[in-house]
């Protein structure tokens, strides 16, 4: 008698869950990196807490890697948010000086 063959999972419903569990963290991340920013150099709104940090998220990661800067913070999570709140800090205040 043959045992019966496994069945893999379908891999297009396990790729789109994390997907959006991706652009989730990403979206918080840069709601939590725009509101940092707007602590120290102030502002406010989700809105603007939103853009900001997106955008920052990008401009920091640039930054950090053109700049080869180490943070030397072991957690991937704490590492990319402050370098979106970085990128952000530098977001508002370039905004506030073309505005």
């Amino acid at each position: 008698m043959a045992l019966p063959q496994r069945q893999e999972p379908s891999s297009e419903g396990f790729t789109m869950g994390n997907n959006n569990r991706a652009l989730l963290v990403f979206l918080g991340i840069g709601v939590l990196a725009g509101f940092l920013a707007s602590l120290i150099v102030g502002g406010g709104g989700l809105i603007t807490y939103l853009v900001s940090g997106v955008i920052g998220s990008f401009v920091g990661g640039y930054l950090f890697s053109v700049f080869r800067l180490e943070l030397g913070i072991k957690n991937d999570l704490l590492r990319q948010i402050v370098t979106s709140t970085v990128g952000a800090i530098i977001v508002v205040l370039l905004a506030r000086l073309i505005a």
